[in-house]
């Protein structure tokens, strides 16, 4: 018994003491342990502080997390979660408790495999290998269809169930593999090589019922997204269920909720497709029908024309045509008979016109007449012209300069000239004039001058 044991037998401890001590123990003997279990009885106070219960089947210890280090935690604890937290083994002194003060949180199972899902998806991506432009299309109608899933699983019933209900006549290859386990990753990699180098099918469906994420690993290992990737032949993935998504999902050219989904995607319904085809049908034979009765009503045009080009028709109508001819020319020939029997009439009328005897009595009747009529004219002729003539001699003697003369008026011309002076300044001192008088005339010459007009 050493010194330490006997002092404590001796001595009276408190309570407050008790704990002190047992907690310096504790830290000094458990510096930094790493712990693995469950969470539970979780509590996030506004502190910022978590708490929680740390157990396994048999025992469980409290737990508390300061705001600091719980910060840097890279997920969010919840109850029911597997971890490994590495602590500090210490003692609560108020309550007598002891528990672990947690350093570090660290994610086991599902939480692990979630990290390693995102870091595959995250490189694969970078790749390309999620890129829309690698996706191939998905043939209408299949020739043959492989399915890669287990044999004894319910995916498989549910998929050929889908199949045989929606086109049973397209046939279907199954290559069995293992879907969970080391080796699942393995096969199912086999599988799509297999199906891509035998040619036996253009569309593959990988499938697999649902299950947590550790059963369904083996459709997020690398080796099986290669795989995927490198098949020419395009695949439909129907993994898990509708919330499931695997790295096989990202890759494959289609991705279905479930694996009936993904026998729902790979083949038409025939039944639509019978529903198409009968209304393909009827709007075939009506379209035929159509174009029969245009044929028809065609042929019957031309049965028509046939019919009117015939020789006996043509006979018909040219001798019809030749009946109205013959009308037309005895029509023609009478009005020719009645026009040329008026036109010797007339000329009959116009001969007798011209016999001699008659023309003779004509013409002297119309001398006679001639003659009466000329010796009137010439009578009112005689009368007019002696009236013209009685009158331009009234107007000759009113305007004559004899008559101005007989009024005592002269008219005074230049004997030289011949030329009417009607002002002296056309004359000068000694130039001789010829005066008109009414009876007789004289010759005088120019004395004096005067620009004067005397007045009588």
């Amino acid at each position: 018994m050493n010194k330490d044991s006997t002092d404590f037998d001796q001595k009276i401890l408190t309570v407050s003491q008790l704990n002190n001590e047992s907690k310096r123990l504790l830290n000094e003997h458990f510096l930094s342990i790493r712990v693995e279990g469950e969470i539970s009885n979780l509590t996030t106070p506004s502190s910022g502080h978590i708490y929680f219960t740390l157990k396994d089947s048999q025992a469980q210890v409290r737990c508390a997390m300061f705001r600091s280090q719980h910060r840097r935690t890279h997920f969010k604890p919840d109850n029911g979660m597997q971890v490994i937290a590495r602590a500090q083994v210490t003692l609560y002194e108020p309550r007598g408790d002891y528990q672990l003060v947690v350093d570090e949180l660290e994610e086991i199972g599902d939480g692990a495999l979630r990290r390693a899902f995102e870091a595959l998806k995250f490189k694969l991506g970078q790749e390309g290998l999620f890129d829309a432009r690698y996706k191939k299309s998905i043939p209408l109608l299949p020739s043959a269809i492989g399915v890669i899933t287990s044999a004894t699983g319910a995916a498989i019933r549910d998929v050929l169930t889908v199949l045989k209900r929606r086109f049973p006549a397209i046939p279907v290859v199954i290559y069995p593999t293992a879907v969970q386990g080391e080796n699942a990753k393995y096969e199912i990699t086999k599988a799509l090589n297999t199906a891509a180098a035998s040619g036996d099918c253009d569309l593959i469906i990988l499938a697999r019922g649902g299950g947590s994420l550790e059963d369904l690993w083996a459709f997020n290992e690398e080796i099986v997204a290669r795989a995927i990737f490198a098949c020419p032949i395009p695949i439909i993935a129907g993994i898990g269920h509708e919330i499931d998504f695997t790295i096989a999902d990202f890759v494959s050219d289609l991705r279905a909720a479930t694996p009936s989904a993904a026998a729902e995607h790979a083949v038409p319904d025939q039944r639509e497709w019978q529903t198409a085809f009968q209304s393909y049908a009827w709007k075939l034979h009506q379209q035929l029908s159509r174009q029969l009765a245009q044929k028809q009503q065609k042929m019957e045009w031309l049965a028509k024309r046939l019919e009117q080009q015939h020789p006996g028709q043509k006979l018909a109508r040219n001798a019809q045509r030749v009946d109205e001819m013959e009308l037309r020319m005895m029509r023609a020939i009478g009005n020719l008979i009645h026009h040329h029997k008026s036109a010797l009439a007339i000329q009959s009328a116009k001969l007798n016109q011209q016999v001699p005897s008659n023309l003779v009595n004509t013409l002297k009747m119309r001398l006679a007449h001639s003659d009466q009529r000329l010796i009137a004219a010439l009578r009112v002729k005689l009368e007019r012209l002696t009236q013209r003539l009685i009158q331009a001699g009234q107007n000759l003697h009113a305007y004559s300069p004899l008559t101005t003369l007989n009024r005592g008026y002269a008219l005074v011309t230049e004997i030289k000239t011949g030329k009417v002076i009607n002002s002296s300044t056309q004359l000068k001192e000694g130039d001789r004039i010829h005066t008109r008088l009414a009876e007789g005339s004289l010759i005088s010459e120019v004395k004096q001058l005067s620009d004067k007009t005397y007045s009588g």
